[in-house]
């Protein structure tokens, strides 16, 4: 068979970029990328780079065009970006990286595994007389598998069904999530386990209110995950999620990310299992609070994304509140 002419062999050379790729904060050329494709992905470029730094892998890369632009994704082509005959980038390094479902393990591991220890009054937590003891109220072992249900539910949801990208957190982020996360559960298994601890002033009748909402709660998130793995599914079509036969996933009607409203309720249902009102423990309301707050953010940004993907997005929905937020 016959090969590429002298000409298109000459075509090929001049449509190739050659790359320089600086450091971000110091401007100082790292490497330089002799005749990469056109059509090269900003992946490829990551890998190219990393060959010439092992210790810099692509999850840890971020390139720009500008020191102080955004990150450019990995899926972006090299003669889409506006660069000139020899394409400038800078290189930040991320910082050591972990995967998204190491990242959900650890975070919810650890809330699952404290709290239990507060449960079981292990020594040295309360007084040693109270070591290994078991309360008397009914509501404070609800409360316990009210909490290792909602995180075993966690776990079983990250290795079985939700789906993630290649993308990774960096590793300091991670230690703050898992402070956040492992430190209100111990916080909030001290108070309930507390050896003086008293329940909820309405006694039987709020609790099974609040533990039926709770359990509505745990399946709605449920129902929206597995709706949204049903997404990622087969088709290659971005589409976005949509009310199905399943009742829990009927607030699709009125919000963009019904599994953080859920999330959110299962909070206060949560408080309101073991305490009168959301204020009896200001940990408790502070916990939901912060929780509300960086969901809300979470849930505005997804909205917003698919407003501007999609052009036939219903106009009703709001991000996390009905017709609030």
């Amino acid at each position: 068979p016959k090969g590429p002419g002298p000409l298109s062999l000459y075509t090929q050379q001049i449509f190739r970029h050659p790359l320089v790729i600086l450091d971000a904060k110091t401007k100082q050329q790292l490497c330089f990328l002799d005749k990469v494709e056109p059509h090269a992905t900003i992946g490829d470029i990551k890998g190219l780079f990393h060959r010439l730094y092992p210790h810099w892998y692509p999850a840890r890369q971020a390139l720009k065009l500008d020191p102080r632009g955004k990150s450019l994704r990995d899926d972006e082509v090299l003669q889409s970006l506006p660069v000139g005959t020899t394409a400038i980038m800078y290189f930040r390094d991320l910082g050591p990286q972990l995967g998204w479902t190491m990242v959900f393990l650890v975070e919810y591991l650890g809330p699952l595994l404290t709290y239990l220890l507060f449960y079981f009054r292990v020594p040295y937590i309360y007084s040693h007389s109270h070591a290994f003891t078991a309360s008397p109220h009914p509501v404070v072992t609800l409360a316990c598998a009210c909490h290792t249900f909602h995180y075993l539910k966690r776990l079983v949801e990250t290795i079985f069904v939700h789906r993630f990208s290649h993308g990774t957190m960096p590793l300091r982020t991670i230690v703050w999530n898992c402070a956040y996360y492992w430190g209100f559960s111990a916080w909030l298994a001290y108070y309930i386990n507390h050896p003086l601890y008293t329940p909820p002033s309405y006694g039987d009748l709020q609790i099974n209110y609040a533990l039926a909402v709770f359990v509505m709660c745990e399946l709605g998130n449920f129902s929206i995950h597995l709706t949204l793995n049903s997404l990622k599914n087969g088709s290659r079509n971005r589409k976005f999620p949509v009310p199905t036969k399943n009742p829990f996933t009927w607030l699709y009607f009125f919000v963009s990310c019904p599994n953080y409203t859920y999330e959110v309720l299962h909070y206060y249902q949560n408080n309101k299992i073991c305490f009168t009102h959301v204020f009896s423990c200001p940990f408790f309301a502070l916990y939901t609070l912060l929780g509300f707050v960086q969901m809300s953010i979470w849930a505005r940004g997804k909205h917003k994304a698919y407003g501007r993907e999609f052009k036939d997005y219903p106009s009703l929905r709001m991000a996390i509140i009905p017709l609030i937020l």
